[in-house]
């Protein structure tokens, strides 16, 4: 004898999970917000770390998603770390399934949202990278899943190709990509040409000097610095050995010597120190 009730069907009714999702699709068209989802496309994986480092995205999909993040921001947030100052604003939205499925996943042939998308949010003006897919955020209304949860973080840039037709996003490569495909000179075959010594052939409006700066420059000031004054000695030598305090001594005498003069001394004051 089974405990549930005969007469009522809490769970597999198609025609009440039709319904609440249809319910939900037109609660997110309400009271969401229309976001570009664009699909990565891996060009170069690497099978022992599982990352690509070329990537590209060549799409741009318009979709109805709503955030759930309504009070503010997630995650770490704003900080100083030992690496630089590093943004790590969290942001969840959610999208619902048929959704998904009618706008993209017949476009891309990808099942569900994957990690490693972006989701960029005109209203924002921000760029967000999926981290984690939630595949149950509501656990299983009616006895099925209607929607997911894109739990996202603040994109971090790294030379990725963007060919997505929005210009918002397009515009991040020209402005910060560090690549040669930008400004070199390309074959038929999409290779850069480069001349007898291997360097490549760039467009005439490409500056070399202005891109080839030494990003550590700041420590050939340091080091000089460090030179002039005698301060820190990374040698082997002991800092408090006879060489260093005789050089410090010779300074302290030079300074005394030019405040205490033959002339200025008529008293004929013995320097201390000489």
């Amino acid at each position: 004898m089974t405990s549930s009730n005969f007469y009522f069907n809490n769970f597999s009714n198609s025609m009440e999970q039709s319904l609440v999702e249809d319910l939900m699709i037109e609660s997110i068209s309400i009271y969401g917000h229309q976001v570009y989802y664009c699909p990565r496309t891996l060009v170069a994986k690497d099978d022992i770390y599982g990352e690509d480092t070329i990537s590209e995205y060549n799409n741009a999909y318009l979709i109805d998603m709503y955030i759930r993040s309504f009070d503010s921001y997630e995650g770490d947030g704003t900080f100083l770390s030992k690496f630089n100052l590093e943004i790590r604003d969290q942001m969840t939205f959610t999208v619902a399934r048929r959704t998904f499925y009618n706008e993209i996943s017949t476009q891309e042939f990808i099942d569900r949202p994957q990690e490693g998308d972006l989701v960029f949010s005109p209203m924002t003006k921000r760029i967000m990278v999926i981290k984690y897919v939630n595949n149950q955020p509501i656990f299983y209304q009616m006895g099925a899943l209607q929607v997911w949860d894109l739990v996202c973080e603040t994109w971090e840039y790294s030379s990725e190709r963007l060919n997505t037709g929005v210009e918002e996003i397009d515009r991040v490569e020209r402005e910060l990509s560090l690549s040669m495909d930008r400004v070199g000179i390309l074959d038929d075959q999409g290779y850069i040409i480069t001349d007898e010594e291997g360097f490549p052939i760039v467009q005439g409006q490409f500056d070399f000097d202005a891109q080839n700066q030494d990003v550590f420059a700041d420590n050939d000031e340091i080091a000089d610095e460090n030179e002039l004054y005698d301060i820190v000695d990374w040698s082997q030598r002991d800092p408090f050995s006879e060489d260093i305090i005789r050089f410090k001594t010779n300074i302290s005498v030079l300074h005394l010597s030019q405040i205490i003069s033959p002339i200025n001394n008529p008293l004929n004051m013995s320097i201390i120190g000489e």
